[in-house]
């Protein structure tokens, strides 16, 4: 497959709740000498409706996203935790089906954007310029279903005027968890004030994370108790300073 053109995935989150995010990631792209494409009509990769135990109601969106990204370009979207819904449910899914060819080559070439950039394109540096210190969080689902490693801390080890601090317990869960933050919502709120401390207590003036659901949640318990720190999604870190 070629590198030098992708198709893009815009989850549901940033698509309704961080559209900027999405466009830095193509700012990133471009920069490494992409050409991106995006098809207006995708929609969600149904990990919630799979998460929740409707599986049929997640295989009726699934069917449409693989209509959505048929091809052989590479798909490269913002968050380890919807393409892993897609690399490793949706061949479960439509194992033994007419789509199971499908699946499974789309789970080939589908991949989260730091892994895209790290191991695919071989790219590290982008020119970024962002004078901070920050702390990074290890998304549950980005570690131990996705397998993300140390590509985000290569990526931001390139950013110019950046200090990553490391925090205590960076690869524990937010509190966030998809429907776990509402149906156990006092659970929820806890673990975001325990990693939110953590990272206070590292020094850290920013949380950064692949995941943008991660980053709202901990957004949510910093802005309600007037905190002095902030959140960002990598691809807004890297797309600082152009």
């Amino acid at each position: 497959m070629q590198t030098n053109e992708v198709d893009i995935f815009i989850p549901c989150f940033i698509d309704q709740l961080f559209p900027e995010t999405g466009m830095n990631m193509v700012k990133v792209l471009e920069k490494a000498g992409v050409k991106v494409n995006y098809n207006p009509n995708q929609t969600c990769c149904g990990q919630l409706a799979f998460n929740g135990g409707f599986w049929d109601d997640a295989k009726c969106v699934a069917e449409k996203f693989i209509e959505d990204f048929k091809g052989e370009a590479f798909v490269v979207g913002p968050s380890a935790s919807c393409i892993s819904m897609v690399k490793k449910h949706y061949p479960e899914l439509f194992n033994n089906t007419s789509l199971h060819y499908e699946s499974r080559m789309l789970s080939e070439r589908i991949f989260e954007f730091t892994d895209f950039l790290v191991n695919i394109l071989r790219k590290e540096n982008f020119g970024a310029v962002f004078n901070c210190k920050a702390t990074f969080h290890d998304a549950c689902t980005a570690l131990s279903e996705y397998g993300l490693n140390s590509e985000p801390r290569q990526l931001l080890s390139k950013v110019e005027g950046l200090e990553i601090v490391e925090m205590e317990d960076s690869d524990v869960c937010c509190g966030f968890g998809g429907t776990f933050s509402v149906k156990f919502e006092p659970i929820s709120i806890a673990m975001a004030q325990q990693k939110v401390e953590h990272a206070l207590d590292a020094g850290a003036d920013v949380i950064i994370s692949t995941e943008a659901s991660c980053l709202m949640n901990l957004r949510g318990y910093i802005e309600h108790n007037h905190l002095m720190l902030k959140t960002m999604h990598i691809a807004d870190v890297l797309a600082q300073g152009y």
